[in-house]
């Protein structure tokens, strides 16, 4: 299979953590029989120092023209960097919020899973922590109350501010497949998270979502109101398998969902549109402050990049095996030092992509 991936190494450690990705997917080639073209795109500030804006034409073009795009990282220290001087449509984010718009990625995925081997750094009680979890939170990216009419207005002397959220049912039901796709792929179960006692989004939200659920007969559907999920994340957090919600509470809860893991440079994420093309990032940011010393944990882009190979192009036998030698490097005591414990081995960023490598098998 011939896969053309573009890339964004991006800024800070970016350029670093997509380069040892890169080193996994070549060997996955190598073991499949698969061919992999790369193009390298400038976003963010790499591109406002060659071209002054966070974005161009030609990288949107080049974007649209892969099968699937792996970033590395955007942006620099807000107090300190240049970038930051500029007005806000020219600074690095706009230029991920330019392609985001420009891809029509609605669909944006967040794994949190509870390694055995970092079991100690979750935040949580042993016996919950001990259980493990793995779930996918997929949230909806380009509609609700971010996107919605606003304004603040004065009425006899006072201050009022108005946020409009708004949802149709063509957008709700596009989230909705891709979530029952993607649990098609995982444990089958589908909890969809709304706060339907009170608001009308949300009645319309699970009305939808049940229509979807007849077609993935399958797939279990639950439903559940945002804050009995926010509770049940910290306390049982191994019953989810992917949480489908709307943009705002999805915003909440995936932050929630990684910090129980305990490590957020262990944590991959996809934007996805409506056809199998991808946007495929770490959730961590550009940490400027260790960028070229070669100490970051590359493995959130690596596995971010098993996410492109899994739903981009179907290769769920490839994916399975990077994610299996992620967990042997962790189970042999390899770390970073970001996720660094007494009793383990201390690596660069360079040494674990080459562990990784090493590990990787059919």
């Amino acid at each position: 299979m011939e896969l053309n991936i573009t890339c964004i190494p991006g800024d800070g450690i970016g350029p670093e953590i997509v380069r040892e990705a890169k080193k996994v997917l070549d060997k996955v080639a190598q073991l499949y029989g698969h061919e992999i073209k790369y193009k390298d795109i400038l976003m963010g500030g790499a591109s406002i120092d060659v071209h002054g804006v966070p974005l161009t034409e030609e990288a949107v073009a080049d974007a649209k023209a892969a099968d699937a795009v792996l970033m590395g990282s955007i942006g620099g220290d807000t107090t300190t960097s240049p970038w930051y001087q500029l007005p806000p449509n020219l600074r690095p984010e706009a230029g991920l919020l330019g392609i985001r718009k420009a891809l029509n990625l609605f669909a944006n995925l967040r794994p949190a899973v509870l390694y055995e081997e970092l079991a100690g750094a979750c935040p949580l009680k042993e016996e919950i922590s001990s259980r493990g979890f793995d779930m996918l939170i997929m949230r909806e990216l380009t509609g609700g109350l971010y996107f919605g009419e606003r304004k603040t207005v004065e009425e006899n002397g006072v201050r009022k501010a108005i946020d409009t959220l708004t949802y149709d049912e063509n957008e709700i039901r596009r989230i909705a497949v891709k979530g029952f796709d993607i649990a098609r792929k995982r444990r089958k179960k589908v909890t969809s998270v709304d706060k339907a006692n009170v608001l009308d989004s949300s009645r319309l939200w699970r009305a939808v979502v049940e229509e979807v659920a007849k077609d993935y007969p399958d797939v279990t559907l639950e439903h559940m109101l945002v804050d009995n999920c926010a509770m049940q994340l910290v306390k049982d957090p191994a019953q989810f398998d992917v949480i489908l919600t709307e943009n705002m509470f999805g915003d909440i809860l995936s932050d929630e969902a990684s910090m129980v893991t305990g490590s957020i440079g262990m944590l991959s994420s996809a934007s996805l549109n409506d056809t199998k093309f991808g946007l495929y990032e770490p959730s961590h940011g550009s940490a400027p402050d260790i960028a070229g010393k070669n100490i970051a944990n590359p493995i959130a882009t690596i596995l971010s990049a098993a996410m492109m190979l899994r739903y981009s192009f179907d290769l769920d036998k490839e994916a399975d095996a990077v994610e299996a030698a992620v967990k042997k490097v962790l189970k042999e005591g390899y770390r970073t030092v970001d996720i660094m414990s007494e009793g383990c081995e201390k690596v660069s960023c360079s040494k674990m992509g080459d562990l990784l490598v090493e590990k990787l098998h059919k």
